[in-house]
């Protein structure tokens, strides 16, 4: 939605919030996980990201340069645990520990679920799932080295409510698995002063939601109608809610999902108009 005063996202102070901590983003190539790495930087934070896409790593890797950000990205699959593994270990060699994990990589299919294949489910379960699993159990034993630190899991509101039109049963499945993984996390965590948190966004506009509005009417009516508010968010929305989880701020908040979605999780009912 356009044309209003208040569509835009707001730039809120980010200096020094994360000083002296070292994260790690996956799926920092474009979209939100670009937004994450850049912001997280911006904030102080040294920034080891990844992403499949070498033409991502490598536009995020002269969008750091430009701002003078210190952030290392590599073509890394986060899926992949003889990838994962040696890039998050040589990543804690390399600047003397690790303090946050944002777990961004995420694909998915969506599709009617009669017609929804079984190839597609299982692909969208190690691309949901797996993704997360495989970067956080890689950093944990040095969050505990480091005594302690904060892991961001992208979920999905798709996880918290059932979603009119896109087909999204392997979606919300996933993403349901990864606010319960969240939260089994921040138990297992407690001990040893790792938080964990996950953070639902509602609709997004970004690259691949950005194809889907470019190609059915009838899916950019949806998107548009699930807000409460009169826009749909940005990127910088998302990351905007990682940095605050992120950071010290937060210190006594673990085992919650935030929902980022201009309030549509909140509504019930079918909205398009």
């Amino acid at each position: 939605m356009t044309g209003s005063s208040r569509d835009r996202t707001s730039n809120g102070p980010v200096a020094g919030r994360l000083a002296g901590k070292i994260a790690v983003v996956t799926g920092a190539g474009g979209g939100q996980g670009q937004a994450a790495a850049i912001l997280f930087a911006q904030a102080g934070a040294i920034v080891v990201a990844s992403d499949l896409n070498q033409a991502g790593v490598e536009a995020t890797t002269r969008m750091a340069r430009e701002q003078g950000l210190q952030i290392y990205m590599s073509a890394v699959d986060a899926a992949d645990e003889a990838s994962v593994g040696p890039w998050i270990d040589d990543a804690a060699k390399a600047h003397g520990g690790l303090d946050i994990l944002y777990n961004n990589a995420a694909n998915t299919h969506f599709a009617p679920f009669g017609e929804m294949t079984l190839h597609q489910w299982r692909e969208t379960m190690r691309l949901e799932l797996d993704i997360v699993f495989l970067p956080s159990r890689a950093i944990w034993r040095h969050l505990v080295a480091r005594g302690g630190g904060a892991i961001i899991n992208i979920a999905s509101v798709s996880g918290m409510r059932a979603t009119e039109f896109i087909g999204a049963a392997a979606h919300a499945t996933g993403k349901s698995g990864v606010i319960g993984f969240t939260r089994q996390l921040a138990l297992e965590g407690a001990p040893h002063w790792i938080r964990a948190n996950s953070i639902s966004p509602g609709p997004i506009v970004a690259p691949p939601t950005e194809a889907m509005l470019a190609q059915s009417e009838e899916f950019a009516r949806n998107f548009n109608g699930w807000p409460m508010m009169s826009r749909t968010g940005r990127p910088l929305d998302i990351a905007y809610a990682g940095l605050f989880l992120a950071s010290d701020e937060a210190s006594f908040i673990t085992g919650a999902n935030l929902a980022v979605d201009g309030g549509w999780s909140t509504k019930g009912g079918y909205t398009a108009h």
